[in-house]
């Protein structure tokens, strides 16, 4: 199932961080920015399914950006801001926000909202038809938890077909090994990017032909590491 994404956007570090902290216990995927012009790139490059979006931010407030999003695309959005007045909410909805919750608010009372939303849009549907990738004669199936190559099944462990599907879930895309290690490792796990890299190479030796020339899983040098299905097209 390719993971349902989530943009976070808030110039306070501590409410992104918790916010993404609970959204991923949920199974989403999380992108954060920390002020509008951020917010604005990720929607262009990333197209999230939902955003969280504060009103008031550096450079382009929540509104601004909200006002131009809704201008092209409907994507959910939910405004937090620490304002209260009715006129602040109207706005907000008026904009085109789907939700409105004042801060300080419950993380918890966050997801639910978030869960309710893509209730009533069917989010997840589409992504349930889609729990199987075939990336040449590689296939990487969610639902059962399962990769072969050509006729032969590999056998992952739980962190490596769970980073192996984090990585082919986003072709091409650069992930940093820091990055890989907050998102696969549980959060309260303890460990440095040795992690990632001892796990890739393990990833090699059981996917790819010739380890030292991987096919499937590219080294972005100073960056980290992408997942590559073009070359075995």
């Amino acid at each position: 199932m390719l993971p349902i994404k989530i943009a976070v956007v808030d110039d306070e570090k501590n409410i992104t961080d918790v916010c993404r902290r609970y959204l991923e216990r949920e199974g989403y995927y999380v992108l954060t920015a920390y002020n509008g012009e951020e917010a604005l790139r990720l929607w262009q490059e990333e197209r999230p399914d939902l955003f969280v979006l504060d009103v008031m931010m550096p450079k382009k407030d929540g509104l601004e950006v909200c006002e131009e999003i809704r201008n092209v695309d409907d994507v959910p959005i939910i405004m937090l801001t620490a304002r209260s007045e009715e006129v602040d909410r109207l706005m907000g909805l008026t904009m085109g926000a789907d939700d409105y919750m004042t801060k300080p608010f419950s993380p918890r009372e966050l997801v639910l909202r978030i869960k309710a939303i893509f209730r009533r849009m069917n989010i997840g549907k589409a992504r349930m038809q889609q729990s199987t990738f075939h990336f040449g004669d590689l296939m990487i199936n969610e639902e059962t938890r399962t990769v072969s190559v050509g006729n032969r099944f590999v056998d992952l462990t739980v962190k490596e077909f769970d980073l192996l599907y984090l990585l082919a879930s986003y072709p091409n895309r650069a992930f940093s090994r820091s990055e890989l290690l907050d998102k696969i490792w549980d959060i309260d796990f303890y460990g440095d990017t040795t992690t990632v890299t001892v796990h890739i190479r393990r990833l090699r030796e059981k996917l790819e032909q010739t380890p030292s020339e991987p096919v499937f899983i590219k080294t972005v040098w100073g960056v980290g590491y992408k997942f590559d299905g073009s070359g075995s097209k």
